[in-house]
């Protein structure tokens, strides 16, 4: 029995190491096709990928779980940079900004983030998150309140919620399968299947056109991301409790866009609760619009940056 077991550990292993060896070939690939569109500086110890374009006051855009800054170039920098100076950055482990070991809490990419922005000279910003990028704004906003003159909730995974956490990133995060399946689901994710879970995040609006090929989707689904971005979201709903507690002392403008037929983070879970908590907050709900407001209502999330920018002094 133990020369079986044995023997299927070394297939085990054989296997993982050819998927391995594939992943790498796409990563290659992946970042060929999809370099860094803006510089890559070190802040903290570590590499940070950037854009930014336009002048005025300072908007910061952090994008969700996954993904990368392209979600935002696709449509939102354009349409803010003729009246704001728009800095759009990769999260640590995801696009190609370096990552934390452990993956890494809202609170310290915050922080990494925050150094950024001081590099960059900012004094005020307004800061932009959607999805888990809203957990990062907040995070900011408490944990560094000198440079955050309003947070705009982009359907933000902003409050700690009932129950487990989806099982997919409990299987990318969790040790075993970082090792094990984060290959496997790297290796099999064709065109057809990362189509599919775009439609899903969309859901019940359909991806714009051109987003598929703008966005970079291969970067999302190289192997080392997958697993920053498990490990990321399985420590999500910790820090959120330890967040969340604090966001009612919080005394800036907060403007959160969430759409009601959001099921990935859904509105009473997140935003109508924070709405209530925060006495500076002001909630733009959108019927029938899913999880990415800023594509469904583009207008609906620029109107909110400019109440945040007014409200904040800075327009």
């Amino acid at each position: 029995m133990m020369i079986k077991a044995i023997l299927a550990l070394a297939g085990l292993a054989a296997v993982v190491a050819v998927l391995a060896s594939c992943t790498a070939s796409q990563e290659r690939s992946a970042e060929a096709a999809y370099p860094p569109v803006g510089p890559v500086v070190e802040v903290a110890g570590r590499k940070v990928h950037y854009v930014e374009a336009g002048q005025g006051p300072v908007v910061i855009l952090i994008h969700g779980a996954g993904g990368n800054l392209r979600d935002f170039t696709f449509r939102m920098v354009d349409a803010l940079d003729g009246r704001y100076r728009v800095i759009a950055v990769d999260r640590p482990g995801l696009g190609h900004s370096e990552a934390i070991a452990g993956g890494g809490t809202p609170q310290q990419q915050a922080a990494i983030l925050d150094a950024l922005a001081a590099r960059l000279g900012v004094r005020r910003a307004v800061i932009v998150g959607h999805s888990y990028g809203g957990a990062v704004a907040m995070a900011w906003a408490v944990e560094h309140p000198e440079r955050v003159a309003a947070v705009v909730s982009l359907a933000g995974a902003t409050m700690p919620w009932e129950g487990p956490l989806d099982g997919f990133y409990t299987l990318t995060g969790s040790p075993a399968g970082r090792t094990f399946a984060v290959p496997v689901i790297s290796a099999l994710a064709s065109e057809q299947r990362i189509e599919g879970a775009l439609a899903d995040i969309f859901r019940p609006q359909q991806p714009p056109a051109g987003y598929l090929d703008h966005v970079g989707a291969p970067l999302t689904v190289r192997a080392d991301t997958l697993r920053n971005n498990g490990q990321q979201v399985l420590k999500l709903k910790a820090a959120l409790q330890r967040l969340a507690p604090r966001y009612p002392a919080l005394r800036i403008p907060v403007e959160i866009v969430h759409g009601t037929a959001d099921t990935t983070v859904g509105i009473d879970i997140h935003a109508r609760p924070m709405s209530r908590i925060i006495p500076g907050a002001r909630l733009t709900e959108l019927p029938g619009v899913g999880h990415m407001p800023h594509h469904a209502d583009p207008g609906a999330a620029v109107a909110a940056i400019d109440r945040a920018a007014r409200r904040a002094g800075l327009r």
